[in-house]
């Protein structure tokens, strides 16, 4: 019997713990945000209220002068992409339950449960936070996926996005699961390699979802799963992806993202520009800081995706998964009841 590899044994694990408790939930809880939504035009009819103002054919509605709906085909297939933030900041964490293992595991549920529904799912894999030495002799490209090496004039930074397509069933969720095994294994060979290099930038928001924008060609619902700590004008980009996808927001969070223990006088790294500070961690001018940039930095990003209409769920690295995705699907259907 061939041995499992690491993938495979950690999506039978969570096909066990955590994907039998929500087979069905899931895919039927997004399949009805797109019927009705295809390419091929059938007829028209006249507005109604709560329609889809979007839909409005505005050229026949000025000839009638009254609002006229376009009427479409239905979707018999949802396509998913999943949007995996790979950056620095998603290491933080307790060993074996960091930010990275969480979105790995949401990662192989999402794409199986979806999948295995003859949905097809894709997946971005996108990281700005690169050495500027070394990366590329490591062997992180290979064929057969779409890997686009981007150059953001803005941060002055490389960002690597790697591109599952989409794809169905258990082997293309470990095809992911794969790639997210190899882009793990290749930070951790790049955090131990700190002397040959630096951080180039933080992780630009705005970038991954444009990265996403110019994949999803068609009508899609779009996962992003990311500790959302970064910066880029990401609020435009959102706006811009919102019109024509459906997109949830996941992100995933540890107690060290808003919390400073109080232990003295220590060494705290920026993990993804490498910055260090000795600082005293028990001042409380130090933490009352902290406590409001935290706060604001919330606030912000509470208030980006309430702009955008985009739906944001907290997911903590001491969360059980399958209660957490449950509520996302039953907070999806109160929105829209």
């Amino acid at each position: 019997m061939a041995m499992r590899t690491t993938p495979e044994r950690l999506l039978v694990r969570l096909e066990w713990r955590v994907i039998r408790r929500l087979d069905g939930r899931l895919a039927g809880g997004y399949r009805t945000a797109h019927r009705g939504t295809g390419t091929d035009l059938v007829g028209l009819r006249e507005y109604a209220e709560g329609d889809d103002a979007r839909h409005i054919d505005w050229n026949v509605t000025a000839r009638l002068n009254e609002p006229q709906l376009r009427m479409f085909t239905e979707d018999r297939e949802l396509t998913v992409w999943l949007v995996l933030d790979r950056s620095a900041s998603m290491t933080a964490g307790p060993p074996g339950r960091g930010k990275d293992d969480v979105l790995s595991e949401l990662a192989l549920v999402l794409a199986r449960l979806f999948g295995r529904s003859g949905n097809r799912v894709g997946a971005l894999l996108y990281d700005t936070g690169l050495y500027d030495t070394g990366l590329y002799d490591t062997g992180l490209y290979d064929t057969g996926l779409y890997d686009t090496g981007l150059y953001d004039t803005a941060l002055g930074s490389t960002a690597a996005v790697r591109t599952v397509p989409p794809g169905t069933g258990r082997r293309h969720a470990l095809r992911i699961g794969a790639e997210l095994a190899r882009t793990a294994d290749a930070g951790r060979s790049r955090t131990g390699r700190r002397g040959a290099g630096k951080y180039r930038g933080t992780t630009d928001l705005a970038a991954m979802l444009d990265a996403v924008a110019k994949l999803a060609r068609r009508r899609a619902l779009i996962v992003v799963i990311s500790d959302f700590i970064g910066d880029g004008d990401w609020g435009r980009s959102l706006l811009r992806l919102v019109p024509r996808h459906e997109v949830v927001a996941l992100r995933v969070t540890d107690a060290a993202d808003d919390e400073l223990p109080d232990a003295g006088l220590v060494v705290v790294e920026d993990a993804e520009t490498g910055e260090q500070l000795v600082i005293d961690s028990g001042d409380p001018l130090l933490r009352a800081r902290l406590r409001a940039g935290v706060e604001d930095r919330d606030a912000r990003l509470a208030a980006g995706m309430r702009r955008a209409g985009v739906p944001i769920h907290r997911i903590g690295t001491d969360a059980d998964l399958a209660t957490a995705l449950i509520e996302v699907v039953a907070s999806t259907q109160r929105r829209r009841a």
